[in-house]
This record gives C-alpha cells, sequence and structure tokens, in this order.
C-alpha cells in the first residue's frame, strides 16, 4: 500500500511566486497599518519581500535558502511589543485572505509565527 504524500505547504501556497505575492501584500499592509508602519518608513521594500519571500519558501519546504538574520539577531534592540506582534499576524492573516490561502494553510501559518514570537517580541 503506497502512503499518500501531502504536498508542502510551499507547494499548496503556488510555491516561490505564490508566496511572493503573499510576501509583498504582507509588506504593504505593514506600511499601511498604524501600529507598526513607522517601522518600515527606512527600509527597503525589495529588499524586506525578498527576504520574507525567502524565509518563508524555506521554512514551508521550499528547495529556496533563507539568507538574511536569524529572528533573534534581525529583532534584538527593537523592543517589539505584543500589540505589534499581533499587528504584524494580523497583517499576514490579512494577505493570506488576499490570496485566497485556504483555513488550513492559514491555521498552519499561525502556529508557526506564534512559535516565532519568543524570539521577536521584548528584545
Amino acid at each position: 500500500m503506497n502512503a499518500v504524500t501531502e504536498e508542502t505547504l510551499y507547494q499548496r501556497l503556488g510555491g516561490k511566486s505564490g508566496i511572493e505575492s503573499i510576501a509583498s501584500d504582507i509588506f504593504d499592509n505593514h506600511t499601511k497599518n498604524p501600529i507598526v508602519q513607522r517601522r518600515y518608513v527606512n527600509s527597503n521594500p525589495a529588499e524586506v519581500k525578498r527576504l520574507v519571500t525567502e524565509m518563508c519558501c524555506a521554512g514551508f519546504g521550499g528547495p529556496e535558502s533563507y539568507t538574511g538574520k536569524d529572528m533573534v539577531t534581525a529583532h534584538t534592540g527593537m523592543n517589539i511589543s505584543d500589540a505589534e506582534f499581533i499587528a504584524v499576524v494580523d497583517d499576514v492573516l490579512s494577505a493570506l485572505d488576499m490570496n485566497n490561502v485556504g483555513q488550513k494553510e492559514k491555521d498552519e501559518i499561525l502556529c508557526i509565527l506564534y512559535s516565532m514570537k519568543p524570539e521577536i517580541v521584548h528584545l
């Protein structure tokens, strides 16, 4: 009997192109969100989108490598609050809705985001 192989989260999100679209919408949502938009004022949009795409692709089962800083290094000293973390999560969920991502995938991504919270908040 052959085991049924489930597609990776990466595949279910449409591979790199699907994740790039989601990453772009996440960034755009952050820049419009009054709770976190000031954090993105001096950022390079193309670079942020590239790094978020890489991180998601690598973390969701794709062949891409993540070339950015680890979460602790990237967020140390930023004094990110719980409210900011939740705002970012809301922006991600909104971007997933904008890209017609299914509930199962949204739940998986939500679990991943909350697993990273200790590396991001109040460092």
